[in-house]
This record gives structure tokens, sequence and C-alpha cells, in this order.
């Protein structure tokens, strides 16, 4: 893989990745894709778990995993086409890689919304793609330098912190052996009983008053019922 990504020379490296989600995706998109891929002069690694596509270009390898982090990292590295992921998202901005994004169901529709309203990404719609569509999408991600610096200015904003999270890391673990497990800081629900923490005394409280919301009035109307029947039957033995 080193081999393959020192081989894209000055043109770069594209990251695909969307998950393992699309490993059944049917074989015209999958040629779809591939298409497009082998358009660009880019190196592409492709994370894929199904057939190899009959239309996939030189410039195309496919692996069922991709060290996804380390790719973005990588200096090469020059869009990452992804679903939407929030770890994925994390790992691009924390790199400044721009993205298109192919969301597929849930948050990642949001995510990448965001990421668009920022001008980091570009959006397509995996029902409705084309293969001119994300040969576009990667056009104007890789060769339109807006997209670089839209995302590089969100990757300032996450590094720019009081300090690097491996020292906060160390400075918590410190502060907890210091103070002796640090009992101060333990949620109070580890103090709660076992009837106490899944709030069974709440919902017992509250199915009592249920019953007896439901029981009284029953019972009152019973009560009212008999004393009219018995006052009717010694009004008529009378």
């Amino acid at each position: 893989m080193e081999d393959f990504v020192q081989s894209s020379g000055d043109h770069g490296v594209v990251v695909f990745s969307l998950g393992s989600m699309v490993s059944n995706m049917t074989e015209e998109k999958a040629n779809a894709i591939a298409w497009a891929l082998a358009q660009i002069p880019q190196k592409v690694l492709w994370r894929f778990d199904g057939k190899n596509p009959a239309s996939l270009g030189p410039n195309t390898r496919i692996y069922k995993w991709l060290p996804q982090n380390d790719l973005l990292g990588h200096p090469k590295t020059k869009a990452f086409v992804t679903h939407g992921g929030a770890n994925g998202l994390y790992e691009a901005i924390h790199h400044g890689i721009p993205m298109i994004g192919i969301p597929l169901f849930s948050e990642q529709h949001d995510n990448i919304a965001h990421m668009v309203a920022k001008g980091a990404a570009v959006v397509l719609n995996i029902k409705t793609m084309s293969r001119s569509d994300l040969l576009n999408a990667l056009e104007e991600v890789i060769n339109n330098p807006s997209y670089k610096e839209n995302v590089m200015w969100l990757s300032t904003i996450h590094h720019d912190q009081p300090m690097k999270p491996l020292n906060r890391t160390i400075f918590w673990i410190e502060f907890v052996m210091r103070h002796k497990g640090a009992k101060h800081l333990r949620p109070l629900a580890h103090n709660l009983t076992w009837y106490q923490y899944h709030s069974l005394d709440v919902i017992g409280f509250l199915l009592v008053c249920v019953v007896a919301t439901a029981v009284l009035p029953v019972k009152w109307c019973l009560f009212v019922y008999r004393f009219f029947v018995k006052k009717a039957k010694k009004m008529k033995n009378e």
C-alpha cells in the first residue's frame, strides 16, 4: 500500500471509504463508481468488500480494510470520499482533507450538510448518483483550492486547544492518582441502591397512584349503585 501511495507522484491519492454498509451495492453502481475513479490522475485506495467491478481502472486498488486515519494523515492525500460518519469526519478535519460526502442513513446526512455549509465538502446522493456526478465532484474538490482552504481553517480551529490531548490525558491520570481515586468526581449514581438506580421506587409509586385512580372511582360507583338498589328494594317492600 505504501509503495502504491508513493508511486502517485505529484497527483496524490484519494481515499474512498463508505464503510462496510455498501458491500452489497449493485454491480451497475459499483461499475459507475469504478469508472469515475479511473478518470482522475490520482491513485485511489477504495475500501470495498464486493466483487471487483469490470470498469476498475489501473489507478485504483480495492481493499477490504484501510488504515483510514493513517492515510488521511499522509501528505499525498488530496480528497476523502466518505459516508459521513462522525469518526471519519473528525479524522478528515484533523488532517485537513476536503471531502466528497455520500451519506447513507441516520445522522450522516446532517454531518455532511455541516461540512457542505462550511465549504469543506461536496454532497452526492447514493441512489441517484451517476458516474459523471461522482467524477465532477472529485474534480471539483481536488482542483478547487477553496475546499482545501476551508477544511484547513476547520483543522486550525480543531487543533487550537490549551494543551495537547495526550498531555490532557496524562494530567487527569495523575490527578486521579494524586487524589486517591478522585471519589469527589464519581457520579452520585454509584451511591444509589439497585432499586433506586433503576427507579423502581418511583415506578412503584406511580403504579400505586394509577391503580388507586382507577380503583377508587369504580368502588365509589359500586357503592352508589348498591346504596340506591337497597333503597329501592326497601321502598318496594314497604
